[in-house]
């Protein structure tokens, strides 16, 4: 089925639909990943935005119950070269094309995505709408203008749990919405995680330092987490810019005073402006499981999976230590508070899949709320 991909600056592509008739709009970006779309296309941090994947056949070993990053699939729609319908995987359980279409996502094949690609480097991510049902360009060009730009975009509260949850082995195990007489049930450290669209596997291996794992939603307020007396705070991924949630930082700046707080991609970002940075849109953002970033003390190289079209400035902010730099572009990819335990980082340690360089991050900080109750 034809369909066509218009962007905002007129340009626009001719392929086909692998999922049927339908439409889907965004922010186009490309993921530079051989694999992992599943993974891609289940974390919440791609909420309200059309992945390109640079790589150029994607479905070969298909989708699996097990490989999942959230409850429902994110993305707002999926555009490969090439998409196989016929996986070969001991582990499949449905093809790519069918996990699509239960999902209700369009599916979008046959466009030169190194073109598209090349593009989106050269003039930036810019919105878009993929359409089987509009076949006049300049039209679906137009409409492509009319979508909300993610800069300013709250996406949180769209893709934020409604309910607190407890973390286990078996996965989320709902507590309700009333935690006044919530009883921690076990003899590990205590853990809120402020859910702005987490990965599960965060929660898992917060889960394997053997830490309990309390989840909340993105607008739990300090005096409510105060009640749970939990010994630290995390703050997870998540969509859109960090600069649209003033609320939220104002709330993290007030744990910041009573915990150990730790963070990853749009967690490290709301914690570097609570801390007093700033924050920007990247051009084109980072997304893939390639990206080289340097730890400045030890001067160790990491490869890191990366997902953020945002990232934050903290180099004026004295009682921060910058710890971790993009190689790519020397953006900011983690820091250290110098007197309290906060610790951040802007890529994605957990790493599901990808490179595990950067997995000690969560014994780091598991280590920092020991040491804060020492």
């Amino acid at each position: 089925m034809k369909a066509i991909l218009g962007l905002e600056d007129g340009t626009w592509f001719e392929g086909y639909s692998f999922t049927g008739s339908g439409e889907a709009d965004g922010e186009v970006i490309f993921n530079t990943g051989m694999s992992g779309y599943q993974e891609i296309l289940t974390d919440p941090s791609y909420c309200r935005q059309l992945v390109c994947m640079t790589y150029p056949h994607i479905g070969n070993y298909g989708v699996n119950p097990e490989d999942v990053e959230s409850g429902r699939v994110q993305a707002a729609g999926f555009i490969v070269k090439e998409c196989c319908r016929q996986p070969s995987n001991f582990r499949s359980a449905s093809s790519l094309p069918d996990y699509l279409k239960e999902n209700g996502i369009l599916g979008l094949e046959g466009i030169d995505t190194r073109a598209l690609t090349r593009h989106i480097r050269l003039q930036g991510a810019m919105r878009g709408l993929i359409s089987t049902e509009e076949q006049d360009p300049a039209r679906v060009v137009a409409r492509a203008r009319e979508i909300p730009s993610m800069q300013g975009l709250n996406l949180v509260d769209q893709v934020t749990s409604e309910v607190p949850y407890l973390w286990t082995d078996a996965g989320p195990q709902p507590v309700g919405l009333n935690l006044e007489n919530f009883v921690w049930p076990g003899t590990g450290l205590k853990v809120v995680v402020y859910d702005f669209g987490a990965k599960w596997y965060i929660l898992k291996l917060l889960k394997q330092q053997g830490l309990q794992v309390l989840v909340v939603p993105a607008r739990f307020t300090a005096k409510e987490v105060n009640k749970l007396a939990p010994d630290a705070v995390f703050l997870t991924n998540g969509p859109g810019d960090p600069a649209a949630l003033p609320d939220i930082i104002h709330q993290i700046a007030l744990l910041l005073e009573a915990y150990p707080v730790g963070g990853i991609c749009l967690g490290h970002q709301l914690l570097g402006l609570a801390l007093g940075g700033t924050s920007f849109k990247l051009k084109f953002g980072h997304h893939g499981l390639n990206h080289p970033v340097k730890h400045l003390d030890s001067g160790r190289i990491e490869i890191s999976s990366q997902n953020h079209g945002f990232c934050v400035d903290v180099s004026k902010v004295d009682t921060l230590k910058q710890t971790h730099v993009n190689l790519n572009d020397n953006t900011l990819e983690g820091f250290l508070h110098k007197d309290k335990p906060i610790m951040a980082v802007q890529y994605h340690p957990e790493a599901g899949p990808g490179p595990h360089d950067s997995r000690r991050f969560f014994s780091d900080f598991t280590a920092m709320i020991q040491r804060s109750r020492e």
